[in-house]
């Protein structure tokens, strides 16, 4: 699409609430759907590349997002400018208000010419020294160019020319992934463009051998969730922590494939010691996989935590009231809550009920979108907010315990959301 762009349309964005890239790619491809007819269709004017992938840089702070979306197009004047105005009826983002305001719609072949100006200066100051181009320069070129003119769609994804035929397969998160695979020679990568992995990939999957060739952040860890729940995955692959697959050179995406790992052991490996995919696969050995006492202390952490006993019970006070050293490190949920209780503080606690980390009330949101590691319970004497939910939700908090909920326009079901009154109930005679 970038070859072929001829019009570049940016947009200021701003919405009430804490929102992502995702949320904003959704409600555009949503709230323009069947507005502009079908000739004027996002959706259909990417699949046949007149318009570009939508691109959004998104900040929060002060429990607000503001930022800028590009879309590049290759429609004519009129048609560029009536997209672009479209964009502007947009006033929902997830559960947040949002305005979007067009800033301005560039001519890229301008700017291309200006581009073209400035190099031949440059060429003409050199005298036309030495060669601009090595020969094998110029092959590689030529192959590289053939390769990204193999990009095809299979079940309306993008995938390589060998996604069709082939017995095993990469699936990748985006089409600047199948791009970059298809760079280095590799035709059998489908994108699943989000972590609403498509029907048509899941069931792909049940036929063929697959890597699944992921990002090294949070997202990667997500979309390897859903595609182990709605598909059969067989290796995975990452990007080294922060990259993503379509940043990575030639030597980065080889060593990565060969380096792939069972995806039924990292999964298992994820769910027990509650760490992120990163962590899991560069740190192998912190479990010993011929000890079963691993699965029984995780058994009881779930039912200490959610109040029950190996019978199914409601666990005693007695059984919620563990020792509790001096250091302030608890041994339960319950007695993580009776800590924290009355003192107007958060605290983030580990899947073993250690502290991870303690502040007051206001500092929560803070707190939670930069720990790390990311905490199994959050433990606020406090009012919820709907942005910590939300946080709580995008991070991978299991349990939240508050003081009292507030109203919420969503409610996560990842999250399992606790009162102080619930929990301790019947009241600790210590604290009545």
């Amino acid at each position: 699409m970038e070859e072929t762009a001829k019009y570049l349309i940016r947009a200021a964005i701003e919405t009430s609430g804490i929102v992502e890239r995702n949320d904003v790619v959704g409600a555009v491809f949503g709230q323009t759907e069947g507005l502009l007819g079908e000739d004027l269709e996002i959706r259909d004017l990417q699949d046949s590349s007149k318009v570009g992938r939508i691109d959004v840089e998104i900040d929060s702070d002060h429990g607000r997002s503001h930022g800028e979306l590009r879309i590049a197009t290759s429609l004519d004047k009129v048609e560029t400018a009536i997209l672009a105005a479209a964009l502007e009826t947009i006033d929902r983002v997830g559960p947040c208000r949002s305005t979007i305001e067009i800033r301005a719609i560039e001519d890229v072949r301008a700017a291309r010419r200006r581009a073209v100006v400035d190099r031949a200066k440059r060429l003409l100051t050199d005298s036309f020294d030495g060669s601009v181009m090595s020969s094998a320069d110029l092959v590689e070129e030529v192959r590289s160019s053939v390769r990204v003119a193999d990009i095809s769609k299979f079940e309306g994804l993008p995938a390589g020319p060998r996604v069709g035929d082939s017995d095993a397969i990469i699936v990748v998160e985006g089409r600047a992934d199948v791009r970059q695979l298809l760079e280095f020679g590799i035709k059998n990568a489908i994108a699943v463009e989000g972590t609403d992995v498509p029907v048509g990939v899941a069931e792909l999957t049940a036929e063929r051998t697959v890597t699944a060739f992921l990002d090294g952040d949070r997202g990667g860890d997500l979309i390897l969730r859903e595609l182990a729940q709605v598909g059969d995955i067989d290796h995975v692959a990452l990007a080294p922590r922060g990259s993503s697959v379509e940043n990575l050179d030639r030597a980065e995406v080889m060593a990565a494939l060969r380096e792939k790992h069972e995806a039924t052991a990292a999964l298992a490996a994820m769910e027990d010691t509650n760490q992120d995919l990163q962590a899991v696969l560069t740190e192998p050995e912190t479990a010993d996989p011929g000890s079963t006492s691993g699965d029984a202390e995780n058994e009881a952490v779930d039912r200490q935590a959610n109040g029950v006993d190996e019978n199914g019970e409601s666990a005693s006070t007695e059984a919620d009231s563990p020792e509790e050293p001096s250091d302030g490190t608890l041994g339960s949920l319950a007695g993580q809550v009776r800590a924290v209780r009355d003192a107007g503080s958060v605290r983030l606690v580990a899947a073993d009920f250690t502290t991870l980390e303690e502040g007051p009330v206001e500092s929560a949101f803070d707190l939670l979108r930069s720990a790390d590691p990311v905490p199994a319970f959050v433990v606020l004497d406090g009012t919820l907010e709907q942005r910590l939910l939300d946080v709580c939700s995008q991070r991978g908090v299991e349990q939240l315990v508050v003081r009292a909920t507030g109203e919420f326009v969503k409610q996560p079901t990842s999250v399992r959301l606790r009162t102080f009154e619930a929990l301790l109930e019947p009241p600790d005679p210590a604290n009545a």
